[in-house]
């Protein structure tokens, strides 16, 4: 048996299991879980107390949770809403984003805190649909038209931020042009197996198999959809393309396959146990002990990057929802716009390829993080706040 040691991915999972717990025995203190994981990571890693180093075992095991967490991201996009008025204006708003976040990059890139302009356009330019999916269904908001245009924004930044990100600042090489190349080749390589997958489902002695077999030990289902993934991650690597693009295509093909859950309706919560019971907290917590915020804490003018990070994520994200004030009517799309610069997930994937890359500082990526993290905080809180009193307001002049 290889010597390899299991004590720091043990802290890891502990620290996974306490977060939550604890969040749980304070019901008041609304905090995101995923917040307290990277928090508690910080503290415990070799930038805090120490107790905790990134070994073989949890750089495996952290890696298999972001792509986790891509795939669940992918799993999230419903393209039978993406239709109309709701699709027009969410690429609109997304080149609204990308205009804003290039203004951004070029001013901080002259302030000399990052080293690519478009690097930090695109870190910016995401949603964390996991994480707002969540709170629109416990507000009731999600069947709405505030959770039909939150979605469907989150869902086109999410998949462009994550497409751009493997097109132009990729670690594994190649020019932008061969990789334009590799993803037209990649995407249609995607295709024909989401065809294949669909004409499979479709046959019914393949469907009475896995009728048969996805509720006992073989869990056929998930099986097949690990199988989906890791073959797409390996196709992208092979492609020379950032595996969290073969991760994301792959939720999104099952996510379009798996349309018909009624025979299955177990299938998804099953994912998302194996994904946010086990992989995904362990790569917020190491992600926390990579983040080194010494940096900031020991330079007030690093630590101001802070704040104003937060503001350049709450314009570049939260401004281009006013495309649809008209729909919507002004508290609405300000919810809109808030719940839309709620991002964490993305930026922690894509600080860590800036700093690999040499076109972003640790300094920086811990501004940016600490920035997703207030954003999380923040601003779905001000969001609901602001749903509840559209909703007070419209009843009070009801019984009016």
């Amino acid at each position: 048996m290889p010597d390899v040691g299991f004590t720091n991915l043990f802290a890891v999972v502990l620290v996974a299991l306490l977060a939550p717990l604890l969040l749980g025995l304070a019901p008041r203190l609304r905090v995101p879980a995923v917040v307290l994981e990277i928090v508690a990571g910080i503290v415990i890693g070799p930038h805090g107390l120490g107790l905790v180093s990134v070994d073989p075992p949890l750089q495996i095991v952290s890696l298999l949770g972001l792509g986790f967490l891509l795939f669940l991201a992918g799993l999230e996009i419903d393209v039978h809403r993406l239709r109309g008025q709701v699709l027009r204006l969410a690429v609109l708003g997304y080149l609204v984003t990308l205009a804003l976040g290039g203004i951004a990059g070029l001013a901080f890139s002259a302030a000399g805190w990052v080293q690519s302009a478009l690097l930090l356009a695109g870190t910016l330019s995401a949603t964390s649909l996991g994480l707002v999916v969540p709170v629109l269904k416990d507000a009731d908001q999600a069947a709405g038209a505030v959770g039909q245009f939150t979605i469907a924004a989150a869902s086109v930044a999410d998949f462009a931020a994550v497409l751009l990100l493997s097109l132009v600042f990729s670690t594994e090489g190649g020019s932008a042009g061969e990789r334009l190349v590799m993803v037209g080749l990649f995407a249609l390589l995607v295709a024909v197996t989401g065809l294949v997958v669909a004409t499979a489902g479709r046959s019914r002695r393949i469907g009475g198999v896995l009728l048969r077999l996805q509720d006992t030990t073989a869990e056929i289902r998930v099986r097949a959809a690990v199988v989906l993934l890791v073959a797409f991650v390996a196709l992208a690597e092979q492609f020379g393309l950032e595996t969290i693009l073969g991760a994301f295509l792959a939720g999104a093909v099952v996510g379009l396959v798996d349309r018909d859950a009624t025979s299955h309706p177990r299938f998804r919560v099953k994912l998302e146990a194996l994904g946010y019971g086990f992989l995904i907290p362990v790569f917020f917590v190491t992600s926390g002990l990579r983040l080194d915020l010494r940096g900031l804490l020991d330079d007030p003018a690093a630590l101001l990057r802070v704040p104003l990070f937060l503001i350049a994520l709450l314009v570049v994200r939260g401004v281009p929802a006013y495309l649809s004030l008209r729909t919507l009517g002004a508290r609405s799309t300000a919810a809109v716009g808030l719940l839309q610069a709620t991002s964490l997930p993305f930026i922690v994937t894509a600080t860590q390829i800036g700093v690999l890359t040499g076109l972003m500082a640790p300094v920086t990526a811990a501004a940016l993080v600490c920035a997703g993290l207030l954003s999380v905080l923040v601003f779905p809180t001000a969001a609901l706040a602001l749903l509840r009193f559209r909703e007070i307001s419209r009843t009070t002049l009801g019984a009016a």
